[in-house]
């Protein structure tokens, strides 16, 4: 997988970030950050990669210097067991104590690009990368499924930041 991250030149390449997103003590919601950690060993150019609990306003400065976004979260997929990935536009929704999209406790990927694109005029293109997950019980490891998807969800975000590049 380094090798397909790699293969890009850092005069004319995009900016990627990748922002992995989930509680690292409820089993398998740590896959986002633990998809960004082992993204963090490549010490890739031009690769920014950020481990957080949930997604915050402040994170909008990071997605405006981006070329592209790349969300990766756990979810509870029922009828697959493969990494799913959607392509993402700015769409502001409302956030849980606030009536402003993105100025709640916590935002979606959606809104906080449209944050993003309010504030500093334009938004990266992203995708969400949703790993398959079945365990968010709290102090447990991920589960075999989880573990899967973490592999593959890394394999995922190299082809699309080849594809990209």
């Amino acid at each position: 997988m380094a090798n397909v991250i790699d293969g890009f030149s850092s005069e004319v390449s995009p900016v990627f970030v990748v922002i992995g997103y989930g509680n690292p003590d409820k089993g398998d919601d740590a896959i986002g950050q633990k998809v960004v950690a082992q993204l963090q060993g490549l010490k890739t150019p031009n690769l920014e990669a950020y481990s957080v609990k949930q997604l915050t306003p402040e994170l909008s400065s990071k997605l405006a210097r981006a070329s592209v976004a790349i969300f990766v979260d756990a979810c509870k997929l029922t009828n697959t067991d493969t990494v799913q990935v959607k392509p993402l536009d700015a769409r502001g929704t409302e956030t849980t104590g606030s009536a402003l999209p993105g100025f709640g406790h916590s935002c979606s990927p959606c809104s906080l690009l449209a944050l993003t694109q309010s504030v500093y005029g334009h938004f990266p293109k992203a995708w969400w990368v949703e790993v398959p997950a079945c365990d968010f019980t709290m102090g447990h490891p991920l589960s075999d499924l989880a573990e899967q998807g973490v592999d593959q969800a890394l394999r995922t975000i190299a082809s699309l930041i080849s594809s990209a590049s």
